[in-house]
């Protein structure tokens, strides 16, 4: 029967991130975009009650005509908040293009990079440096591979857990907005919390002028101006978090920071290879050129063009499918990170082909063999050198006259074995406090041979 056409669709139909899209594309929001609305009526109540206390004023006073120049304002202020919030949380923060299929191998031969960590994930047949070095303003700035994303984040990016994007310039993932802050929306929201500290500020000082006008003096206007005097609270509590924002971000703007970099980089302790100038990194990030979106979500696309291409493994130099390239590195490199040590060399120094020679044999022979089981206990003892060397001494027992008087051969298998549907941690080695193995890491396995 012959296959059916290609079904055609918009791309924000099929996009793989968990953003919500509005009248066909135009409009992009966050997964948690239900906070908008609470933070628009946390915005929005007190405004119009502060209006409507004003209008009240213009009525009942005789020069109630001055009053006309304090609504406005007010009306104004809040208007100004509400769009920039909806600005913030409805536009393109800047997500970064997915990638159908990862790098080619040959792509990262030439990348410089002292990373010996490699990707492989969703890619087990690929190896790829998990970071490679890029020079910015004539400093060297390391970006990450992104698995999700298959490709390597531009400088500055990072990935969004709760967006699942790679968002440019990425700051910090607002709760209250619904949406990332990033290259494309950050500008409308510093204009959003500098605009509501301003209202909360105008809002208190009005309130108390109300109270302090009042005809039976500061004292009967607070006890009979109920709603001056629960603007006056709700403002000062609002305006520690908004104000406290604002000069948060004020600071960022002028060192050319973001959220996630002063977080995590902490450049007042080092060199900010972006910082140009106070002036200068104003100019850039206020008053700069908006970039276009890198994603043109209306665009017509195939369903199988989007599917995510596995690599082949010629990519792979000698094509080796070898027990190396099944450890996660990544697991070690945290476990050498608290020992202080390189943990990636110690790994290459395993005799794992001698071990695997030794596990094809006993396959063959059974374990009735003797010889087998010899040969098991000698690959145990290379492997606790290597383990010995890394650091992890403790008073763990013998495992040689364990294994003789027990008559059991527990192993490590370097590589997942989809045959034995009863791989478990062995209860000599769970006992042992030599590594800590995650028993929900998918790339390293504890065996028992059957």
């Amino acid at each position: 029967m012959a296959q059916g056409k290609a079904k055609v669709k918009r791309l924000y139909q099929v996009w793989k991130g968990s953003n919500k899209f509005l009248f066909g594309g135009r409009l992009i929001f966050g997964p948690d975009v239900a906070s908008l609305f609470l933070s628009m009526l946390l915005i929005a109540g007190p405004a119009t009650a502060f209006c409507i206390k004003v209008y009240s004023n213009i009525k009942h006073h005789k020069d109630g005509s001055s009053w006309y120049p304090i609504l406005l304002v007010g009306a104004v202020l809040a208007i100004l908040a509400l769009t920039f919030l909806f600005l913030t949380a409805s536009r393109d923060p800047g997500i970064v293009p997915r990638s159908s299929k990862p790098p080619e191998f040959d792509e990262t031969l030439d990348m410089t990079t002292p990373s010996t960590e490699w990707v492989h994930g969703r890619t087990p047949h690929l190896k790829l440096p998990r970071t490679k070095d890029v020079i910015v303003n004539d400093h060297t700035v390391k970006v990450k591979y992104c698995d999700t994303c298959l490709l390597y984040r531009p400088p500055r990016a990072s990935h969004c857990s709760i967006c699942n994007n790679c968002v440019q310039r990425f700051d910090h993932h607002c709760p209250w907005v619904g949406q990332c802050i990033g290259l494309r929306n950050y500008r409308f929201f510093y204009l959003f919390i500098s605009t509501s500290t301003i209202l909360c500020l105008y809002v208190f000082v009005i309130s108390w002028i109300n109270i302090l006008q009042h005809n039976d003096g500061p004292w009967g206007g607070i006890q009979q101006d109920v709603l001056s005097d629960v603007l006056i609270v709700y403002c000062f509590i609002a305006v520690w978090f908004v104000g406290g924002l604002t000069a948060f971000h004020f600071y960022l703007i002028c060192t050319n920071q973001t959220t996630y970099e002063n977080f995590r980089y902490r450049y007042d302790k080092k060199d900010n290879p972006y910082n140009k100038g106070m002036l200068q990194n104003i100019k850039e990030i206020l008053f700069s050129k908006i970039p276009p979106p890198l994603n043109d979500f209306r665009a017509t696309v195939h369903e199988e063009a989007l599917a995510v291409v596995e690599p082949k493994s010629p990519n792979v130099e000698g094509n080796d499918d070898s027990s190396k390239e099944k450890i996660d590195i990544e697991l070690g490199s945290r476990f050498a990170e608290e020992n202080g040590i390189s943990l990636p060399e110690i790994l290459r120094n395993l005799e794992l082909d001698e071990i695997e020679d030794d596990l094809e044999n006993m396959e063959g022979n059974g374990r009735s063999n003797s010889a087998d089981r010899g040969s098991t206990v000698s690959s145990m003892h290379k492997i606790d050198i290597m383990l010995d060397n890394v650091g992890t001494e403790n008073n763990s027992i013998n495992k040689d006259e364990k294994y003789r008087s027990d008559g059991e051969s527990p192993f490590y298998s370097l590589e997942d074995d989809a045959k034995d549907s009863t791989s478990r941690i062995p209860e000599q080695l769970s006992t042992s406090n030599q590594i800590e193995i995650p028993s929900s890491h998918d790339s390293l396995q504890v065996q028992q041979m059957s």
